[in-house]
């Protein structure tokens, strides 16, 4: 098996790692420093890395200021618990970037919202509406 482990720079580690624990409906921890953590799905899988920026002197997690976050990137998660992963995220923001509605490519549920960052978060049902 192989794995992609998608890491972000975001400029609060601990505020983001809460952030995408609770959207996805993980129980709450704490990252492992103050400049990187790892979301840990239940079977190990790892889901999201969060990575201060500026720290270790990764070129493209060197400055916000460098690019708009999240230019060219989507991040985009499949889950099982669709209705309660929604129900999280109205919990986490204002408003979201695009309601549900069924994707007609995939056949599938989806919704979007921003992350503390202003990453463009993309959340889809696992299974055909």
């Amino acid at each position: 098996m192989q794995c992609l482990w998608t890491i972000i720079g975001v400029a609060d580690v601990p505020r983001s790692f809460a952030w995408y624990q609770s959207l996805l409906g993980q129980p709450a921890t704490q990252p492992a420093h103050d400049y990187f953590g790892q979301i840990i799905d239940t079977d190990g899988t790892v889901l999201l890395c969060v990575h201060r920026w500026g720290d270790h002197e990764h070129p493209s997690l060197a400055s916000p200021g460098n690019v708009e976050p999240g230019n060219g990137l989507l991040l985009f998660f499949r889950v099982e618990d669709f209705d309660q992963t929604l129900d999280r995220a109205r919990d986490l923001v204002a408003a979201l970037e695009k309601e549900p509605n069924v994707n007609p490519n995939t056949g599938t549920s989806e919704f979007a919202l921003r992350d503390p960052d202003g990453y463009y978060v993309m959340v889809s049902a696992l299974a055909a509406a």
